[in-house]
C-alpha cells in the first residue's frame, strides 16, 4: 500500500514554493519592469535630469538602419548555432552511448566544455586563431586562405559561431545521452531482428523517442544564443569589424554601457525579450504538436 503525506492547509505549499518566487521576483521581475519603465525615459548625459517620452525610444530605435542590421546578424548566428551545436550534441551522444573500452573518459572530456566560462573560451579560440600566431590560423594561410577575423566580417562570424558551439556541445551531449540511455534497448532490438539497418533504427525508433529532449534542448538553444553569448562577442570580436558580430545582446550592451544612452538600451532589451519570449510561444504552439511522450 503507499504511503501518502496529505496537507491540510495551504500554508506549507505556499511557504515551499514562496523561495522560488522570490528569487524570480528578484532576479526577473524586478529587473524586467525596470527595464520597461527605463526605456520610457529619456537621461542626460550627467544623469541629472530625467524626461519621461512615451514611445520615442522606440520610435527613434525602429528608424535606426543598425538595428535592422542587428537582428539580421543575430538570425544569422542564431541558426547557425542553433543547428550546429544541436547536431554534433546527438552526434556525440550516439558515439558515446555505444559499450566501448573508456567511455567513461570519453563522457568525462565532453563534459569540459560546458565548465569553461564564455569569455575564457573566446580567448582560447582567439590565441588558436589569431592570425599571426594561431595554429589553425597559420594552417588556413598555408592552404592559401587569407584568414584575419580582425578584418574580415565573414571571418569574424566563423570564429564566434565555433565559440558558441564549442561552448554549447557539452550541454546538449548531457542531455542527448540521458535520452538515448533512457530508450528501452528491446525496442531497438525488435528492430533488429526485423531487419533495420542501424540508421533506420535510428531515424525511425531512436530520434523519434528522442523528440521531447530535441524540443526542450531548441528552446533553451535559442534562449542561450540570443542571451548568453554576449561575453563571447565582447571578448572574441568587440561586435566587429563593422558591426559584423553585433548581435541584439551586444548592442543592448554597447548602446547602454559604452554609448550611455540608457533609455535606448531599455528599449532594445524590451524588443529583445518579447522576440524570444514570441519565439518560445510559436515553439510551444506549433513544434511541440510533433513530439511524441
Amino acid at each position: 500500500m503507499e504511503n501518502r503525506a496529505i496537507f491540510s492547509g495551504r500554508l506549507l505549499a505556499v511557504l515551499l514554493v514562496l523561495p522560488q518566487l522570490a528569487v524570480s521576483l528578484v532576479f526577473f521581475y524586478w529587473p524586467a519592469a525596470q527595464a520597461l519603465w527605463q526605456s520610457f525615459l529619456v537621461q542626460d548625459a550627467f544623469g541629472l535630469s530625467t524626461e519621461f517620452v512615451w514611445f520615442e525610444n522606440y520610435v527613434v530605435l525602429l528608424q535606426t538602419p543598425e538595428y535592422y542590421h542587428a537582428v539580421g546578424v543575430t538570425l544569422v548566428f542564431s541558426a547557425f548555432v542553433v543547428v550546429l551545436s544541436l547536431a554534433l550534441g546527438l552526434l556525440l551522444a550516439v558515439m558515446a552511448n555505444h559499450n566501448i573500452r573508456g567511455v567513461q573518459i570519453y563522457r568525462t572530456f565532453l563534459i569540459i566544455p560546458y565548465a569553461v566560462a564564455p569569455a575564457v573560451a573566446s580567448v582560447l579560440f582567439i590565441f588558436m586563431f589569431q592570425p599571426g600566431l594561431g595554429m589553425f590560423a597559420r594552417t588556413l594561410q598555408r592552404a592559401g586562405i587569407d584568414w584575419n577575423p580582425v578584418l574580415n566580417g565573414t571571418h569574424a562570424m566563423i570564429l564566434v559561431i565555433i565559440v558558441a558551439v564549442w561552448n554549447q556541445i557539452s550541454y546538449n551531449f548531457l542531455f542527448f545521452l540521458a535520452g538515448l540511455q533512457s530508450i528501452p534497448k528491446s525496442v531497438i532490438e525488435a528492430a533488429a531482428i526485423d531487419g533495420a539497418r542501424p540508421m533506420r533504427r535510428f531515424w525511425t525508433i531512436v530520434f523519434p523517442l528522442l523528440s521531447p529532449t530535441t524540443f526542450f534542448l531548441v528552446v533553451v538553444n535559442i534562449t542561450y544564443v540570443f542571451f548568453n553569448t554576449l561575453g563571447i562577442i565582447d571578448t572574441a570580436t568587440g561586435g566587429g569589424p563593422n558591426g559584423a558580430t553585433q548581435t541584439l545582446v551586444y548592442k543592448v550592451f554597447q548602446d547602454g554601457k559604452i554609448g550611455s544612452d540608457l533609455g535606448g538600451s531599455a528599449a532594445q532589451s524590451v524588443i529583445l525579450m518579447i522576440i524570444v519570449v514570441a519565439l518560445t510561444a510559436v515553439q510551444f504552439r506549433y513544434v511541440e504538436k510533433k513530439v511524441h511522450y
